[in-house]
């Protein structure tokens, strides 16, 4: 069941969390392929988002390290630096984690990794090309798509932590690594949206961005799981189809977001009055990270 009763009933605004990295720790030997039980198409979907993850951080973090030259605002210079450090620990715990799990399941998760890179790089070389003068113009249109990206993993972030999972019996280790992300992804959701709009994201911006880059987002998603299933030797090699119907009845379960879920949260991009502060609960992003069975690991 999708619990939203959180969203917007902050007890504080999300610019005034100081963001800082987490040291984290997962011991993800024992963690099933199909950690969510009963449901491996669910189960691909989660995996496939989070290996999709690390090469947008990576991209992310490039992105707002360049945009620092021309930010003189000593707030957000200051959210900035705290977004990056939070995506570095994202990219790197995801690339070890998930990359060890799935090749520890027979899996190697190389060839989608390749296109990814592939993807994210076409971008690096755009900003690599453009003269002194333009150069600020290209960073500006990379803050309007990181914008977007960021809706979504915040959206998403929401609902992993007011999901049913604990109710299915899913692997804990895999569960508090996504619902770990999930809490820091709700905790620095703002922050793209404030570099957007300091760099003169408009409202036609916005909503070029928003039908660019959802599209996007869900095509390499879908094309992740579309690998891992064909991967998976348990399971048929499904067209991309049925797969979308196996993905249908996961939302309809709870193990995903429903479709209706999804695309109310797309279409939020395109209002006027869009702020993503409204997209989570700050409150319970930071008090879910205060108990992270991963986080107690590291600090005890």
């Amino acid at each position: 069941m999708e619990n939203l009763a959180t969203r917007g009933t902050d007890q504080f605004t999300p610019d005034e969390v100081a963001l800082r990295p987490r040291k984290v720790h997962f011991q993800w030997d024992t963690a099933p392929l199909h950690w969510i039980p009963g449901d491996p198409y669910g189960s691909h979907v989660v995996t496939a988002l989070n290996l999709f993850l690390p090469t947008a951080e990576r991209w992310f973090s490039k992105l707002l390290s360049d945009a620092l030259e021309h930010v003189r605002d000593d707030h957000l210079r200051e959210q900035i630096i705290g977004f990056i450090g939070q995506e570095s620990v994202h990219a790197k715990t995801h690339d070890r984690v998930l990359v060890e799990y799935l090749q520890g399941h027979g899996i190697d998760p190389a060839p989608f990794l390749d296109q990814l890179e592939w993807v994210a790089g076409q971008y690096d070389q755009r900003v690599s090309k453009a003269t002194p003068q333009n150069r600020r113009k290209a960073l500006a249109s990379g803050t309007h798509a990181l914008c977007v990206a960021e809706h979504f993993t915040g959206v998403f972030g929401h609902w992993a932590l007011n999901n049913s999972w604990d109710d299915m019996g899913v692997d804990p280790t895999l569960c508090d690594l996504y619902r770990w992300h999930a809490a820091e992804e709700v905790e620095h959701r703002h922050v793209s949206y404030n570099v957007a709009k300091y760099f003169g994201m408009d409202y036609v911006a916005q909503a070029a961005a928003g039908a660019l880059v959802s599209f996007a987002f869900f095509a390499m998603v879908f094309r992740g799981t579309k690998f891992l299933v064909h991967a998976d030797p348990a399971l048929p090699n499904l067209g991309y189809l049925r797969l979308a119907w196996k993905l249908h009845e996961s939302g309809k379960r709870g193990t995903l977001p429903t479709a209706g879920y999804v695309v109310r949260a797309a279409l939020r991009l395109f209002r006027r009055d869009y702020n993503p502060v409204n997209e989570g609960n700050t409150a319970q992003a930071v008090a879910y990270l205060a108990t992270s069975p991963a986080a107690r690991a590291v600090h005890g």
